[in-house]
């Protein structure tokens, strides 16, 4: 019995679980990641805006300002991904696509620049809410479309 080895079954390492995965398809950690992002920049910027002591129409601009940003990263990054992948896309089509961004940003910019009854502090937390908001969407828009693709290969 000296020569006996007396294993603890509980201390085994059990076989760990693989996870099956497409080729060029994102993790689940990574679009969990992406679409938490996206929930709470947006949630964060709608919670803000109607916890804020602006009128009624101030608030309506901001709103209209974030739907369209959003409208405008996930147009242009689809837009740039089908280019990518020689999809013809026509060049008044990415050219709009790249000015509604652009504007979309300016927009907001100019927007919180010229709010005298928003104090400097709220001022960067809806511009932080509304740039996690852009790039999350865009994110999760290329997860989708990595999904989609990696799914089509098979």
């Amino acid at each position: 019995m000296e020569n006996e080895v007396f294993v603890d079954k509980e201390k085994q390492e059990k076989p760990k679980v693989k996870l099956e995965r497409k080729e060029g398809e994102p993790t689940a950690a990574f679009k969990g990641a992406s679409w938490g992002a996206l929930l709470v920049g947006v949630s964060a910027y709608l919670i803000g805006l109607f916890n804020a002591a602006m009128e009624l129409n101030e608030k309506g601009y901001y709103f209209a300002i974030l739907i369209f940003g959003l409208y405008a990263s996930v147009s242009l990054q689809k837009a740039v991904r089908d280019k990518e992948e020689g999809i013809p896309v026509t060049s008044i089509y990415y050219g709009i696509s790249w000015v509604a961004l652009i504007v979309s940003i300016s927009l907001m910019a100019i927007g919180l620049y010229n709010a005298g009854s928003i104090v400097l502090s709220e001022k960067g937390f809806y511009g932080m809410a509304f740039v996690l908001s852009i790039f999350a969407a865009i994110t999760v828009q290329k997860n989708i479309r990595d999904t989609q693709k990696a799914r089509e290969r098979d």
